[in-house]
This record gives structure tokens, sequence and C-alpha cells, in this order.
């Protein structure tokens, strides 16, 4: 997109290169997963071979490769990087907080909508329909765009009233973030604390909740009876 730049050769070949990867992989996963009908219909199974085609339909379909949806499928292979999760503890525990703490988040963002939604039409009361707060809808925009600290300042109160129903709405703000990160994090901490096990010789509690072995010392991870 910036005319002054051009590495056409080199990023050809890379992609070559990357594709050639990719098919491989995408081929060595089918051949190897026991249920290939559930990995093909997968969504990172359909990812996978949407994110190849527009390769091999450039070669075979030259003209065929400028079409915006065969364009708009190369964006798929940015979806890829969630494959690496797999292969990531840290990765594990951040989609269990977010599974386990979903329904926390949720109300919490209702009761936002809420406030957005009430503070935005009671807004347009105080300032009587001035000033840019021209009807409902407009109102809550600027309730949004103020609850998240964004501020564009294209509306803006004038009675004291109404600045300081922006200054309430501005210190709610905050809680956009440091509440959601709160849930998280808490959530976070209470899945690997359950994940780790200990072991009695060395003291080292940063084993796997799957392993048989301390990664420290090397000793029998003794069972605890339930």
């Amino acid at each position: 997109s910036v005319k002054n730049i051009r590495f056409h050769n080199t990023f050809h070949a890379i992609e070559w290169f990357m594709n050639i990867i990719f098919t491989a992989e995408y081929i060595v996963r089918v051949m190897v997963v026991k249920n290939k009908k559930d990995y093909i219909f997968s969504m990172m199974g359909v990812i996978d071979l949407l994110s190849i085609l527009p390769f091999y339909i450039g070669i075979f379909a030259p003209e065929a490769k400028y079409l915006m949806i065969i364009r708009l499928f190369r964006l798929l292979r940015v979806f890829r990087i969630l494959n690496m999760m797999d292969y990531m503890d840290d990765g594990h525990y951040i989609l269990q907080s977010l599974r386990s703490s979903s329904r926390k988040i949720y109300i919490f963002l209702m009761f936002i909508t809420i406030i957005v939604v009430v503070l935005g039409a009671l807004m347009h009361i105080i300032e009587g329909g001035k000033n840019g707060f021209h009807n409902i809808p407009v109102s809550i925009y600027w309730a949004v765009v103020t609850i998240t600290t964004v501020g564009y300042g294209d509306i803006s109160p004038v009675t004291p009233l109404g600045k300081l129903l922006s200054v309430v709405l501005m210190l709610c703000g905050y809680s956009i973030i440091a509440v959601p990160t709160g849930i998280v994090s808490s959530q976070m901490r209470e899945c690997m604390n359950k994940a780790k096990k200990l072991c009695d010789r060395c003291g080292n509690i940063d084993n796997d909740d799957d392993a048989r072995y301390c990664k420290q010392c090397g000793q029998k991870i003794v069972e605890e009876s339930s």
C-alpha cells in the first residue's frame, strides 16, 4: 500500500515458503488426527484450509486472486496464532479464566450498559436537547465516549448539572478496566493454584496438574487420594 516501498520478490518468496509449510502442516494434521471429520469441519480446521486456499487459487486462476473475498481469506491466517495456545500453559489459564468469569463480566457489562442508557437519556433532559444533545441516541453516544474515557470533545455539556453528571460518568469509566481485570486475574490465580501439584521432596509447586514427576528434582509425585 506504500508506493515507494517495494519488496515484491522477497515477499513472493516468503509467501511461497510459508504456504508450503502451512499446506504440509494441514495435510499432516488431517493424516494423524484420529477423527478426521471433526478436525476438517472444526473452526480451526476451516480456518487452516481457507487460509491456504487463496494461494492455490492465485496459481490456478490468477485473475481471481484480486477478488475482495479471496483477499479477505488471507486475513484468516492471523487466526492461526490461536493454534499456539495448545503449547502455552498460560494460554490455557487465560482461556479457562475467561470462560469461568464470563458470567460475572457479562453482568458487569449489562450494568454498564444500563448506566450508559440511563445517564445518556438523563443528559438529554438536563441539557434540554441543546448543546449537541439533540436526541437520546446522540446522548447515549456521548455517554459511551465519556465512560470509555475517549472524550472526542464533539459534544460536551454546558449546564452545571450536566457537567456534574459527566464527572460521575468519567469516574465510572475507570471501573470498565479495573473491574473486568480484577475478575479475570482473580479467576486466573484460582485456576493456576488448582492446576499445580506440590512436590513433597523439594517443595516445588510449579508442577502441572497431570505431572507424575517433579520437574525440578525428578521425585515421583504422590497422588492425593480423594
